[in-house]
């Protein structure tokens, strides 16, 4: 190390810098470093394959990992670190501790499945195929877990502090700032729009001068549609018709959200009281998680939502053994929940392949989908998609119900940069394809007058610095 960088306080982007995915932020002075996120790339095959590569940077030098938020694109990453031989802390809310739990272990057992399943069926392109990672390493790196307090500064290592505020993305989810080696730099995660159903909106941007905002962007150039009634109107006329529904969801958060909009629209009639069915072990156990947070009122819940029946619709089975998700297949004039909500992978993969033939049924798409993934093929128009090594025909009715979004859009991203006190000396848009990042730059410099920066994968950038930067070594 050079004796002119011993002083600079650097981020380096391993993660979501022109993509969505795979958050991972080291914030580098000298050889100090904290890992800011841990997520896993998903999509297209040019950012999967990214999971595999050894780590751009030497792993001895990171001291400890902060978490805004319990979904794998923020978290999956953790146990191929602790496969890689990090054994230092890993900071996060309680209730994203919980969530964490689950989705690390759900992710380790599919990925040890999907090999098992991919040499059984012979469709790998590898003559020995092996999971990213397996239950060991998930077991290993929830030992390291941390948690902390909203609101509540803690020491992450000598000389860095971090204070976690609510965020309103999905339950724990929080935007971070640290105070590293004298700068301070605010993490974003993934914020709401502040109209998530059962969190309260994020917190305003914590006062004071901050030499960087690492803002995410997945909607950065759209503004959410108005909210309208095609979800239930989709599933009013599968019903009508005899089909089925199938909705991929995310097992965390918004499984949750799904099952009160069914509820809610059965109560207003627009739509039959149906079976329901959530068929995803892992969405069962954040169901928990969220019932408890409900029942105890957390401090992120709207407090008139700490009332854990309205989770259930009606007529709701969960299903528990892979004999019960297989019986599926004999019920009609039902409503099917599974993940993965992205359709990468797990229970829905079966259903789809199942239900997708039929143009009696109806795919429900209620979350993001990105570039290269099965549900973005499903949405953009596909003839057929691959599932398992087969060619499915896509003859089911397929629907993108926006109104579920627990991202915000550009005007609430915006409104948020806006509660900052003092402007930040530079913006750092990430999390987000390059349409939205040039999107939401162009709004916050024109609109604003800030310093927006779209940062390139494995850039270094020089916290309090805005014209310099380098890439990273």
């Amino acid at each position: 190390m050079d004796a002119s960088d011993r002083g600079k306080n650097d981020i380096v982007f391993l993660g979501a810098a022109g993509t969505v995915t795979g958050s991972r932020f080291l914030l580098r002075h000298g050889e100090k470093e904290v890992l800011v996120d841990a997520g896993l790339f998903q999509g297209p095959r040019v950012w999967r394959e990214r999971n595999w590569d050894d780590f751009p940077l030497p792993l001895e030098h990171i001291e400890a990992v902060i978490i805004t938020h319990a979904h794998l694109d923020h978290i999956g990453y953790l146990p191929r670190l602790y496969r890689a031989g990090f054994r230092g802390p890993v900071f996060l809310t309680h209730t994203s501790a919980d969530l964490a739990e689950i989705v690390l272990r759900d992710s380790a057992k599919i990925q040890v499945e999907d090999t098992e399943f991919a040499k059984k069926k012979g469709y790998s392109r590898h003559k020995d195929p092996q999971p990213l990672y397996d239950e060991s390493d998930a077991e290993g790196v929830l030992t390291l877990l941390q948690t902390v307090n909203f609101f509540d500064p803690v020491q992450v290592i000598e000389g860095v502090t971090a204070e976690f505020f609510p965020a309103g993305h999905i339950l724990g989810s929080a935007s971070v700032g640290v105070e590293f080696f004298g700068s301070r730099v605010l993490f974003s995660g993934d914020i709401s729009g502040g109209d998530h159903p059962l969190l309260l909106g994020p917190t305003d941007i914590p006062a004071g001068v901050w030499n960087a905002v690492v803002l995410e962007s997945t909607y950065g150039n759209r503004r959410h549609p108005i909210p309208d009634d095609s979800f239930e109107r989709a599933i009013a006329r599968t019903i009508e018709r005899g089909g089925t529904v199938v909705i991929p969801a995310f097992a965390v958060d918004r499984t949750e959200l799904v099952l009160v909009a069914i509820r809610e629209a059965i109560k207003r009639g627009t739509i039959p009281d149906v079976p329901v069915f959530v068929d995803s072990p892992m969405a069962t156990k954040a169901m928990a998680v969220y019932a408890e947070a409900m029942a105890r009122g957390d401090v992120d819940i709207r407090p008139e939502k700490h009332d854990p029946t309205m989770l259930n619709p009606g007529q709701l089975t969960i299903v528990t053994t892979v004999e019960a998700s297989k019986a599926l297949a004999d019920e009609k004039g039902c409503i099917i929940i599974s993940a993965s909500g992205m359709a990468t992978g797990g229970r829905v993969m079966h259903h789809l392949k199942r239900l997708l033939p039929s143009p009696l049924n109806t795919v429900v798409l209620v979350g993001y989908q990105a570039v290269g993934t099965k549900g973005a093929q499903i949405l953009g128009g596909a003839d057929s998609i691959t599932i398992h090594g087969e060619t499915v025909t896509v003859a089911a009715e397929v629907v993108d119900a926006e109104g579920f979004s627990v991202h915000a859009g550009q005007q609430g991203l915006l409104q948020w940069m806006v509660s900052a006190d003092t402007p930040p000396e530079q913006v750092l848009l990430v999390h987000g394809e390059d349409d939205a990042r040039e999107g939401l730059a162009k709004a916050l410099r024109t609109e604003q007058g800030l310093h927006a920066v779209l940062p390139d994968y494995q850039q270094a950038i020089t916290l309090g610095v805005q014209a310099k930067s380098e890439k990273a070594p």
